[in-house]
């Protein structure tokens, strides 16, 4: 702050106040939130709040709050209600919310055909239910998991060992 110009430093005041945050009341705001049987932090904001949900990333959170018309500057503990339930129904429903079918995490599945968003405990039994699909049929990557093997194609001569014999010992000369 320059003590030569009194003009400069009314005016550096003025940014200070129109820079500062409103501060919310206590009851206003929830430090956490539970969500779709997650736990979510309040203090962060609302997109990156909802990655704590399994199954919603950055991209998926963004998209979502912007469907919502919620500000994304605004903290994951200073929604409303009808915020929460309205970012309830657009992860629980995307298709009717022209999210287009290439943003799912779930396209066409191999016994109904359809494309979703499967999101936490569903995301776990989705996954498990594959495994054992590709075991029974005994395809390839069905078999690499059943024998704790990498399955995407890595080199595992010399990596991924995890305990098991990694030295290389010779047999001593007479």
């Amino acid at each position: 702050v320059s003590t030569q110009s009194t003009g400069t430093f009314s005016s550096y005041i003025v940014i200070l106040l129109t820079r500062m945050a409103l501060v919310k009341e206590a009851n206003e705001f929830t430090h956490i939130l539970r969500v779709l049987n997650t736990n979510i932090d309040g203090k962060k904001k609302v997109a990156y709040a909802l990655t704590a949900i399994k199954g919603v990333g950055r991209r998926f959170a963004h998209l979502i709050v912007r469907k919502a018309d919620v500000d994304i500057n605004k903290r994951a503990g200073e929604l409303s209600n009808a915020e929460i339930e309205k970012l309830v129904n657009i992860i629980q429903n995307p298709r009717q919310w022209k999210i287009p079918n290439w943003f799912l995490n779930r396209q066409k599945d191999y016994k109904e055909g359809t494309y979703s968003q499967i999101i936490a405990n569903q995301l776990d039994m989705k996954l498990r239910d594959d495994l054992v699909r590709l075991k029974k049929i005994k395809a390839h990557r069905g078999l690499r998991h059943h024998w704790n093997l990498r399955v995407r194609g890595q080199h595992t001569k010399t990596t991924g060992r995890r305990g098991k014999t990694v030295g290389y010992q010779r047999d001593k000369k007479k």
